[in-house]
């Protein structure tokens, strides 16, 4: 059975994304860039939802093509390109760059891929993951907590119906004052 892990930049006051989508404030050291690029290259499956996808794709495609990409900037395009995607989605027709598109219920889709064996998936955006989440499917949260807070948005946890509790299995500071936490879910 395969892992699925959530893991996100966040703000202090636990958002993803200030008003208007704005991420403005999450622009990682590159310590903790190539951390992300280690998270990503251990990952076998990333799931999207349709926003997160559109800002993804909107990049990385042609990010190690950038004429100020670091080495890291450069890793991370060419591993997203290989990586294989599924993005979920009703609104749009087509992806590209080793993805599938999903438009039926995200749930029972995510439930067919995390009983497969093979490497852990991921999972970005915050309405995707809030249902995985409700279902009780998130093996793993990692928070990268900036030292901002801005007072609404898009938050990185969504209501749920009952109790999670987790297992704290890593905390790490990285430069600007950000502090990553892991935790898994209790079995």
């Amino acid at each position: 059975m395969r892992k699925l892990v959530y893991g996100m930049n966040v703000t202090l006051d636990g958002y993803i994304a200030a008003p208007g989508d704005d991420i403005g404030w999450s622009g990682p050291s590159d310590e903790l860039f190539q951390w992300w690029l280690d998270q990503e290259r251990a990952s076998g499956l990333t799931l999207y939802g349709r926003k997160l996808w559109e800002t993804m794709s909107s990049y990385w495609p042609t990010g190690d093509q950038q004429p100020e990409a670091t080495p890291a900037e450069m890793e991370f395009a060419r591993n997203w390109r290989d990586t294989p995607k599924v993005v979920f989605s009703s609104t749009i027709d087509s992806v590209d760059w080793n993805t599938r598109l999903v438009t039926g219920d995200a749930v029972t889709e995510i439930t067919r891929l995390k009983a497969e064996d093979g490497a852990p998936m991921s999972i970005g955006g915050a309405t995707l993951a809030g249902a995985a989440m409700r279902a009780g499917l998130i093996d793993e949260y990692l928070l990268a907590a900036h030292p901002v807070m801005v007072g609404g948005g898009t938050p990185f946890f969504t209501a749920l119906d009952s109790w999670v509790n987790l297992n704290l299995v890593e905390t790490r500071r990285f430069p600007g004052g950000v502090v990553l936490t892991r935790y898994e879910k209790r079995r």
